[in-house]
């Protein structure tokens, strides 16, 4: 169960609307619904949610606009609700700050295993710990060194950067741009080709011999980082 994580819902579809409350409160969470982003905010200044999930396509202020004040105020976990016609711009709410996407209509035990994931991430990142743990996955901060299933990886500085920023955001969706100005730089964010390269590296060196998938592409938006259990 949830123990009563709070979840602030904002889409102007009343039949959305309705199909999340039902089923995120039966999992045990507490619920708000905005209609639009500005009723949202107002519902923020007096309680205040875990996560937030809204839609993109909103009268008043939408979902981007949201995003971005939301992020101004605070780091709480933001999931977007977009279209398949959204690419651009669920990739702009990325870079505002949203922290991961489901397409309509989606997939119930998608959502709820996206909430999972995001609820779990949003209390790790208010520390930054000299060693990271994931399953078989082991990075030690000091050391500069990088163990898989108790076999030391070799990475360059650069790669090794690009994972440790991937872990640290783990099971966030990270766009190009964001990845290109966390690791290279805000002047390097109009080459992307940077991130391809270096993710096919990591990739050669963390996935050897059948070992299981760490870094996944989200076509046309980025990467996702699942490190498993």
């Amino acid at each position: 169960m949830s123990d009563h994580r709070r979840i602030l819902v904002v889409d102007d579809e009343p039949q959305i609307t309705r199909v999340l409350r039902t089923t995120l409160s039966s999992q045990g969470y507490d619920l708000r619904v905005a209609n639009d982003g500005e009723t949202a905010l107002e519902i923020i200044k007096d309680w205040t949610p875990d996560l937030v999930i809204t839609d993109l396509s909103m009268p008043n202020m939408d979902g981007l606009e949201l995003c971005r004040r939301v992020r101004d105020r605070s780091q709480v976990p933001i999931i977007v609700l977009s279209v398949k016609e959204e690419e651009r711009t669920k990739v702009r709410a990325l870079d505002l700050g949203a922290d991961d996407y489901v397409t309509k209509p989606f997939n119930m035990k998608e959502l709820l295993a996206r909430v999972r994931a995001n609820l779990r991430r949003a209390p790790a990142e208010r520390t930054v710990p000299d060693v990271i743990e994931m399953g078989d996955l082991r990075i030690d901060m000091q050391a500069h060194s990088v163990v898989v299933g108790g076999r030391e990886v070799r990475l360059t500085p650069k790669e090794f950067d690009l994972l440790v920023h991937l872990a640290r955001n783990a099971n966030k969706v990270l766009t190009h741009r964001a990845l290109l100005a966390a690791v290279w730089g805000p002047n390097s964010v109009e080459q992307p080709e940077y991130v391809r390269v270096f993710v096919n590296h990591l990739r050669k060196k963390l996935e050897v011999d059948g070992a299981r998938q760490y870094i996944v592409t989200e076509p046309w938006v980025g990467y996702r980082f699942e490190p498993g259990d």
